[in-house]
């Protein structure tokens, strides 16, 4: 990170003193990288905040300026004094920006593509003019109206030139008018699009006849939506096509566990809950986010309470001892996450047996729409959730009743999801929590020059980022 993005860098190196005991112990959890980034994080925002209370006084014509600072009704002259006080006075709103800082970085981190560094690389021009089928008989209009599709898909394999790969399925899209995104690694590909039933269909067969991944129709998990269900089209190179944060080369999708067909796996369910208590040498393990096992869930499975799937190599670290011995039977949306997932576990050498469901829940509802699987299942579009059975498992965040369907939080730049229900969204609960809602400035009303301060709400500050499950 270049120095000139750092505000006030001249703090950066200093020792800092100023993290609450839950923020060290927060810190602790962190793996070796993530404490280094983190480190960089809390002096960040340590000489943020020390640089916003920093005043210039130009004491005449001609003459250089002399700075102090203001803080607390006091003001002071000298830098160590300045960062005593705020050591020692402001550790809450470090931790907490803190926080906010690092969560920014880890997402840049899993989402910026690498095609930055490509742009400066000078290659080849390559025709893919070939891979874009034709579709002088399709009209325009059959292209962007009509009975839509969305589809999630993913494949392993060896790409040689990703940016090439890249370059092609932007062209797809586009002459397709697909939206959604993409994620292209030297690994492979994950991709969620989304189009018409005529677009949509030309874009599989395009996948399945491409030499490099020569799909079969099977992989492709399909739902009711359309180009409507996502806001623009994101197509990009990067390290992982699916964020665990985990290098590649270190732990290979080709470590996965035994892949279980729906069929298979639903008797495997069906006799680890027959056990009852009496099964403990079992384990169903839902490797998805918090917020998406919150609505929809296998039953009596094990759920990590996770923000992200990037934290759950981290949570196998800390609880290796609950996964000792065990069978572990794992799931997620469509079994992208469980191929990484289920190798890092196996990487561990802990476990009796690691399987998971080939095609994750998308495929499992196909044929057991009234099976174990209850709820909604979470989808990362602008539908949010899509339905096979009528079960609601979860509540209204404010008044308890039943109630499954997301919306983002009203408070400008928190970005927690909520669960509130219609009668009380019109009283005016259309926060995540009540620190958010007593913040009383939404998205539309907020200055667009206020800081950039995200999710600093209950929400957060209440949920350990690494749980330590216990059976």
């Amino acid at each position: 990170m270049a120095s000139d993005e750092t505000p006030c860098s001249e703090f950066l190196d200093w020792e800092l003193d100023c993290s609450s005991s839950n923020g060290l112990k927060q810190e602790r959890q962190l793996s070796a990288s993530q404490r280094k980034y983190y480190s960089f994080c809390r002096r960040k925002s340590f000489a943020a905040f020390v640089a916003s209370k920093r005043v210039v006084i130009q004491e005449s014509v001609g003459t250089s300026s002399s700075s102090s600072w203001c803080c607390c009704v006091q003001t002071f002259k000298e830098h160590s004094a300045i960062h005593k006080h705020v050591a020692k006075t402001h550790a809450a709103e470090i931790q907490q920006l803190t926080r906010s800082t690092y969560e920014d970085l880890l997402s840049k981190l899993e989402e910026e593509p690498e095609s930055q560094q490509q742009k400066e690389r000078e290659s080849d021009p390559v025709d893919i003019s070939a891979w874009i089928p034709d579709t002088r008989h399709i009209s325009e209009e059959q292209l962007k109206k009509g009975p839509g599709k969305v589809l999630l898909y993913y494949h392993y394999c060896q790409v040689d030139d990703p940016h090439i790969i890249c370059a092609w399925q932007k062209a797809l899209c586009e002459r397709l008018h697909l939206t959604g995104k993409v994620r292209v690694a030297t690994e492979g590909i994950n991709g969620t699009v989304g189009g018409t039933k005529v677009a949509t269909d030309v874009y599989i067969d395009a996948m399945c006849s491409h030499p490099v991944f020569r799909m079969d129709k099977e992989g492709f998990k399909t739902s009711d939506g359309g180009a409507e269900c996502f806001t623009e089209l994101r197509v990009g190179v990067y390290k992982e096509i699916v964020p665990m944060g985990v290098d590649p080369d270190v732990v290979s999708y080709q470590l996965a566990g035994v892949h279980l067909e729906p069929e298979d796996f639903h008797k495997e369910v069906e006799a680890f809950m027959a056990k009852g208590d009496l099964c403990s040498d079992t384990i169903l393990l839902d490797c998805r986010n918090f917020y998406e096992s919150k609505i929809g869930r296998f039953t009596q499975c094990l759920a990590p309470n996770i923000r992200k799937f990037s934290y759950f190599p981290d949570y196998v670290d800390q609880n290796l001892e609950l996964f000792r011995d065990k069978k572990v039977l794992m799931y997620c949306t469509g079994g992208i996450r469980c191929e990484r997932g289920s190798a890092y576990l196996r990487s561990k050498d802990v476990c009796k047996e690691v399987y998971q469901l080939k095609g994750g829940i998308h495929k499992y509802l196909e044929s057991f729409p009234e099976g174990f699987y209850r709820g909604k299942l979470f989808v990362f579009d602008e539908r949010y959730t899509i339905s096979s059975n009528s079960d609601i498992i979860s509540d209204c965040r404010y008044c308890g009743c039943p109630w499954d369907r997301y919306e983002l939080c009203s408070t400008q730049f928190c970005c927690q999801l909520v669960l509130s229900c219609h009668s009380c969204r019109q009283d005016g609960h259309t926060a995540c929590c009540p620190t958010c809602q007593t913040k009383g400035r939404t998205r539309g009303e907020a200055s667009s020059a206020a800081p950039h301060l995200k999710e600093e709400c209950e929400c957060t500050d209440g949920r350990p980022r690494i749980p330590q499950d216990v059976r």
